[in-house]
């Protein structure tokens, strides 16, 4: 991703979390949505919908549905799963395996190894407008995510590899490769492909992080309320590999854990499928007959950093702090089991695991022997932290470790889009503790590591580190582990360029924990958890 640059005065009046409701939380839009609402059609009193084939499926996603909805913007929770349902890629992924397979596109390109894929769009795929799909709206959204001057989220999942899209006709296009990167068929599921005409329009990209939704896929957007809900209608015209299997549905926004557990809860539950669910409801939930199960990845509770505020510029400071959290105990009291103490930036089921180097295992007393050897003592701490449910449950942990070793810590839980505000205005700040989780993007190590450092990425902004010289070197050797070709050889030089993530601990996972997801079995078959938040309802059906 590049810096926010002064030819782009959008985005520089905006925050970056309001574009891209990072963390997979509520990020705030003032504005409300005439444009793309209906009404007020029905928002958290849905009941079950009715009854018959045609009843309304009711979901609860425990993330704020007023973040970014722009597909090209987005990391917010609840839009991104959204999109899934209402926009295609050329390639799209399954959920959990995350193999690409055809969506817009007719195939798979045989030759992922290649520097040229080209693509044949379906026939007869129509917007939800009722236009068709062509080649030139493929090129609209390349063009807006590979363009050097528009800072977006996606760019930072494609320039470095894509070098342009070209049409060849009407609905063939072709991708041009900088080098082979096989890796990129996965990634096309996060450029779907917009609608020229609409979004293309004066103010159309304003729309669409505001939550107005038009695309070819399975579901169309009904009526989008933001902080309470967004409705979906099975799209008839459709002609797609995942046929829409509920004729209508509603997801329900409910940040707070009691009334998300409340509304699938009991035998007046008025949705059938919840996300986010605390650990603490799991076996209340499973004896009144719901199931619940877990997917664990890359969803991690981390650190982050200010090092232009001293002392936190020393990284002895940084690993102190690290070293002195009592991890283990953070997962066994507020997990409950459901998690492990971080042993590398990846979690331990990434293809491309190892553990690293720097491992901050429970240790008070190198702790107190770092600090003491950076000339620190009567260090006090502020940690701004997100108020998301989980993490607020780890936060007496992290305070009680940090009191242990003298460091006196004072806890700030607040809505997630202050924090990123404070962030984006460029206030002080010491510490951060918030939640993030890269997997909503895809599981290769290359896309995480690019999401969370980079030379010119809003994390790095954040931290005030990019500029420092192990930074640099960090950057470049990304760079060359991007460009690398044999597999196993790239494998290892991202292991390695990660060891350095880990000894810096700039921004750095505390503990990875797992995502709970419950339904009802009696009422819906073909669910499957997935480990980042949302859901996905593309091969659901009524039971």
């Amino acid at each position: 991703m590049r810096d926010v640059t002064p030819d782009v005065p959008a985005l520089r009046r905006r925050s970056f979390l309001k574009h891209t409701g990072a963390l997979g939380a509520a990020a705030a839009v003032s504005a409300s949505l005439s444009a793309c609402s209906s009404g007020p059609e029905s928002t958290n009193d849905t009941g079950d919908g009715g009854s018959g084939p045609d009843r309304t499926l009711t979901a609860v996603i425990g993330y704020g549905n007023d973040g970014s909805w722009d597909p090209t913007q987005t990391a917010s929770a609840f839009c991104m799963a959204a999109n899934h349902h209402i926009y295609e890629g050329l390639l799209d992924t399954d959920p959990i395996s995350r193999e690409p397979y055809a969506a817009l596109a007719t195939e798979v390109p045989k030759d992922p190894d290649g520097t040229s894929w080209t693509f044949t769009l379906r026939e007869g795929a129509t917007f939800h407008d009722g236009e068709p799909v062509t080649a030139d709206d493929v090129v609209f959204v390349f063009d807006r995510i590979l363009d050097p001057d528009t800072q977006t989220l996606a760019k930072g999942f494609f320039a470095s590899w894509l070098k342009e899209v070209r049409k060849i006709d009407a609905r063939r296009v072709e991708l041009v490769l900088a080098f082979p990167f096989p890796e990129g068929l996965s990634r096309l599921t996060l450029a779907k492909v917009m609608p020229r005409h609409v979004f293309g329009r004066p103010g159309g990209w304003d729309d669409a992080i505001r939550g107005k939704a038009i695309g070819s896929g399975p579901y169309r957007q009904t009526a989008h309320h933001p902080k309470s809900n967004t409705t979906f209608e099975a799209f008839d015209a459709y002609n797609g590999p995942r046929r829409p299997a509920f004729r209508r549905m509603n997801w329900l926004t409910i940040v707070d854990a009691a009334p998300r557990v409340a509304k699938i809860s009991g035998s007046s539950a008025g949705a059938q499928i919840a996300d986010n669910i605390p650990y603490a409801n799991i076996g209340r939930l499973e004896a009144g007959g719901l199931t619940v199960a877990g997917g664990a990845g890359m969803n991690n509770l981390f650190l982050m950093f200010n090092t232009r505020h001293k002392p936190f510029d020393d990284v002895r400071v940084r690993q102190a702090l690290h070293y002195a959290i009592d991890t283990e105990k953070m997962v066994q009291v507020a997990l409950k089991g459901h998690g492990r103490p971080a042993s590398s930036f990846l979690d331990e089921n990434n293809p491309s695991y190892r553990r690293a180097k720097t491992v901050y295992d429970h240790d008070p007393d190198r702790a107190k022997a770092l600090l003491k050897e950076a000339g620190v003592k009567d260090l006090s701490i502020d940690v701004l932290a997100v108020n998301v449910s989980w993490i607020v449950d780890c936060l007496p942990t992290l305070k009680s470790s940090w009191d242990a070793i003298g460091v006196r810590t004072t806890l700030s839980p607040q809505e997630t889009t202050a924090v990123f505000t404070k962030m984006d205005q460029k206030q002080d700040y010491q510490v951060v503790a918030a939640a993030s989780n890269p997997n909503q993007f895809g599981v290769d190590a290359d896309l995480i590591m690019r999401y969370n450092y980079g030379p010119r990425n809003l994390w790095m902004q954040y931290t005030r580190w990019g500029s420092d010289p192990v930074a640099r070197q960090l950057f470049r050797d990304m760079d060359r582990a991007t460009r690398e070709p044999d597999p196993a050889r790239k494998k290892t030089m991202i292991q390695d360029y990660i060891d350095v993530v880990a000894e810096q601990a700039v921004l750095y996972p505390v503990v990875h924990n797992e995502l709970m997801t419950a339904w009802d079995p009696k009422r819906l078959s073909g669910i499957r958890a997935q480990p980042y938040p949302g859901i996905n309802l593309l091969q659901a059906k009524w039971a």
